[in-house]
């Protein structure tokens, strides 16, 4: 979807004119879509691009607690 999105802004489409052709495929609001959802994916993925080193950063710390909480064994 944020494929679609970045493609039809660099084309000079407006987000609501995109919003009306998007629909999300699953989860909580599947078959809608919203500006707000847009916007929220349009913020994310400049940030991203902003700040590379720092999403590579996140990942990976992200990533080392997920690995670290899978060996851990669980209280009862």
């Amino acid at each position: 979807m944020l494929h679609t999105v970045l493609r039809r802004r660099a084309l000079g489409e407006s987000v609501e004119r995109i919003e009306l052709d998007l629909i999300i495929p699953v989860g909580k609001r599947k078959g809608r879509s919203s500006v707000a959802g847009i916007c929220r994916a349009l913020a994310e993925h400049e940030k991203a691009q902003a700040c590379p080193e720092a999403v590579e950063a996140a990942q990976a710390d992200f990533t080392a607690l997920r690995r670290r909480s899978a060996t851990t064994p669980t209280s009862a």
